[in-house]
């Protein structure tokens, strides 16, 4: 054995529970897209999008003022999101207007702010 190889002395004490717990993982691919997902709510920029975006439905140069950013950068944000479904767009006349894609990204959103807001009062 190499001075790098590591090992667990330890034994398995509930075989049915870690039995349970690989039987019932997700495959691969699913979980790399859940990661994926994550990725995506990284950015503080674009958390910053999502939750103007969880209020109103806004065009770049609204998102921009709001953000006092430039329409590029936010574009940029909005292509990132767009591109992970968290994110819809439609044309209204010359106008692009966002929204969140569905329910489910405001969920998430107010999900992990609560959790974070609980997180802080009991520290």
């Amino acid at each position: 054995m190499g001075k790098n190889e590591l090992i667990c002395d330890c034994e398995v004490i509930h075989e049915e529970h870690v039995q349970n717990a690989k039987n019932n993982m997700l495959d691969e691919e699913k979980l790399l897209l859940i990661a994926d997902f994550y990725k995506a709510l990284s950015d503080s920029t674009r958390i910053k999008i999502i939750n103007v975006l969880e209020q109103e439905e806004l065009c770049v140069c609204d998102i921009a003022v709001i953000l006092n950013m430039t329409k590029s950068a936010v574009s940029h944000q909005l292509k990132n999101l767009r591109e992970m479904n968290l994110i819809k767009s439609r044309k209204q006349g010359k106008e692009v207007l966002y929204s969140l894609a569905d329910v489910h990204v405001k969920e998430v959103f107010d999900i992990s702010l609560e959790h974070i807001l609980e997180m802080n009062y009991e520290s």
